[in-house]
């Protein structure tokens, strides 16, 4: 398979010898995302063959008619090739990512100490997997082979700078768009997490940019704040380039995506009341933000995630440092006075959280809706009674049908669009991925 010498397949490379290390210590969380990152990176330009570029004219059927079949059965024949040689690369792709993902991950757990707690865990994850595999395997063709996903597009100049965009079928006009921040526990955070949303929420008109961070160790939290915030800026200042409207941009993220874009919402105020740098967008650029499941207020979670298995150790090593908790804590932050002059501009927020959730508990985000509602923000916490941290993002969009959380969210985006709104009335129930046995016990068994 030729690769080209970019830097992205020097990346994958580094990152494939380093997997063979033979030094047992080498800390290779770090080569999850760089690996992945470098796979999803590598692009192949593939030749476009028009078999119709020199039409058979009537008058020339008599004399040339043998030639021209030939000429023709030829490009048939390549363009045939070329999808299969396609196909077969797309393939490859995924089992080598695939081949990464698992082996990195038993490396991780390796890293943070296999113990009982570590091995029931591992033991529920996989079995959790493979009961959604049916709807990860179609959402895995979508994501690798539809022309309506744009993979890595680079917003900056760091290793994991890039995002997918996942466009409608028919950009007949600007369309709304949502930035997605996706989670990981900071540490296997990757772009391809949010697919699933990017398939259903395209399918209503709506464009979503799936933004890509550094994950730690390769970046602490301030990188992936940086990464995000250069992420958000960059998709409000291109996406008209893809069909977008500038003037209709919403924010969301996921679990650890949703501190991380919290923090960075709370960045672009800090900066706009003047003490940060010059600011290349404003804060009232983002008409919503949406977080989903949450955590808002480190100082009450750093011993939870530790009971959980993400140690106090390696946590604060992600937040750099205990005197750092306060400082990336928007529940705690939004407190400062200083956010008073900026308080006016801020988005509506809208917090989702499962009360069921046992990775983050929901009073995280009623705590931050209560401080956002104290500075003067508009804020509002839905709760979803009997909900995980995984039901409102995967499960529950995988059984298709009726979905309260995507009703909600959609219904925000289109609500100053009477037209958008009438199609949504109308549009077909979203379609299953998953048998239903199986959803029912993926929430049983879920170690999230």
């Amino acid at each position: 398979m030729q690769c080209n010498q970019s830097w992205s397949c020097i990346t994958c490379t580094k990152a494939c010898n380093n997997l063979f290390s033979s030094d047992p210590t080498q800390s290779l969380i770090l080569q999850l995302p760089v690996a992945m990152a470098a796979l999803s990176d590598r692009r192949r330009m593939l030749p476009m063959e028009d078999i119709d570029a020199q039409p058979i004219m009537a008058e020339s059927v008599s004399n040339n008619h043998r030639g021209m079949h030939r000429r023709v059965a030829g490009k048939n024949g390549r363009h045939h090739l070329t999808r299969q040689e396609s196909l077969r690369r797309g393939i490859g792709h995924v089992a080598a990512e695939t081949y990464l993902i698992t082996r990195l991950a038993f490396t991780l757990l390796r890293y943070l100490g296999i113990g009982y707690r570590w091995m029931t865990q591992l033991l529920a994850l996989g079995c959790y997997a493979m009961l959604l595999m049916p709807g990860f395997l179609q959402v895995a063709y979508y994501y690798y082979f539809s022309n309506k996903v744009k993979r890595s597009i680079v917003y900056g100049d760091q290793p994991r700078n890039r995002l997918d965009l996942y466009l409608p079928a028919d950009i007949d006009e600007p369309k709304p768009v949502l930035i997605f921040v996706t989670g990981g526990a900071w540490i296997i955070g990757y772009k391809a997490w949010g697919s699933l949303l990017g398939l259903q929420l395209a399918e209503r008109g709506i464009i979503v940019a799936c933004i890509d961070y550094r994950n730690f160790p390769q970046g602490t939290i301030s990188d992936m704040v940086n990464d995000t915030s250069q992420g958000i800026s960059f998709v409000i200042n291109n996406i008209a380039n893809y069909g977008g409207d500038p003037n209709r941009i919403y924010l969301m993220g996921q679990s650890a995506g949703a501190h991380i874009s919290s923090c960075a919402l709370l960045e672009q105020a800090s900066r706009e009341s003047g003490k940060g740098d010059s600011v290349s967008r404003s804060i009232s650029q983002i008409k919503a933000y949406f977080g989903l499941s949450g955590g808002y207020n480190l100082l009450d979670l750093v011993d939870h995630f530790h009971n959980r298995g993400l140690y106090r150790s390696i946590f604060l090593s992600i937040m750099e440092g205990e005197q750092s908790l306060k400082k990336f804590s928007p529940a705690i932050k939004i407190q400062d006075p200083c956010f008073k002059c900026s308080i006016p501009l801020f988005p509506p927020v809208y917090l989702f959280h499962g009360t069921s959730d046992y990775s983050i508990p929901s009073i995280a985000s009623e705590q931050f809706a209560d401080a956002l509602m104290k500075a003067g923000a508009r804020a509002e916490v839905i709760l979803y009674e009997g909900k995980t941290h995984t039901d409102l993002f995967l499960q529950d969009p995988l059984r298709g049908g009726k979905d309260d959380l995507f009703d909600q969210i959609v219904a925000i985006v289109h609500s100053n669009d009477s037209d958008a709104l009438a199609k949504d009335a109308t549009a077909p129930p979203r379609r299953r991925f998953v048998p239903e046995i199986l959803l029912k016990l993926a929430h049983k068994i879920s170690p999230f």
